[in-house]
């Protein structure tokens, strides 16, 4: 909060923008993957489609490019097209693994972002971006991509992936 009572408006976009990163969509990621087997997190519903491991690898490179190298200001080594071609890779536990290490790479650059830089300009996929902008793409990109996970996760399991659990009417996140 700033004086007043009024809030930091800034502070509290970086922080609920953490939250929705590492508190609920890598979450549900995680809980997506359970009993998937490696053909699984490769299979493509047809070949204009991405599997569930093209898109972590796309969903990791995309945050390592966007806020590591664009809003952190590490080097850009992505190569994004290779997240697209491959048509098999590694297991779960690998790829839950790559994603996990991009995002907590992510979020030390968003620990150390400070309210007044998300004016400040970068240039990140060749666009002229605020830091804000850059962060607020990454944040919609992983809800979309989150949600095309939990889709093909269901196609291949044909399960309710359980996200919530209802008790006297209360639904609570199974990942808290």
């Amino acid at each position: 909060m700033s004086g007043g009572g009024v809030p930091d408006l800034g502070q509290a976009f970086i922080h609920r923008s953490r939250r929705y990163l590492m508190g609920e969509y890598l979450p549900k990621i995680r809980l997506s993957l359970e009993g998937l087997t490696t053909e699984d997190l490769w299979w493509r519903p047809n070949g204009a489609s991405n599997s569930i491991g093209n898109l972590i690898l796309h969903l990791a490179g995309n945050a390592r490019q966007w806020v590591v190298s664009g809003i952190g200001g590490a080097p850009d080594t992505r190569r994004r097209q290779e997240e697209f071609d491959r048509r098999v890779g590694p297991s779960g536990e690998d790829l839950l693994a790559h994603l996990e290490q991009a995002m907590a790479e992510v979020d030390g650059v968003l620990d150390r972002l400070s309210a007044p830089s998300l004016g400040d300009a970068r240039v990140i996929q060749g666009m002229e971006v605020t830091v804000q902008d850059a962060l607020y793409h990454v944040v919609e990109h992983f809800s979309t991509h989150t949600g095309q996970i939990i889709y093909l996760a269901k196609l291949r399991s044909g399960r309710d992936l359980g996200f919530w659990e209802v008790k006297d009417g209360v639904a609570t996140p199974r990942w808290e």
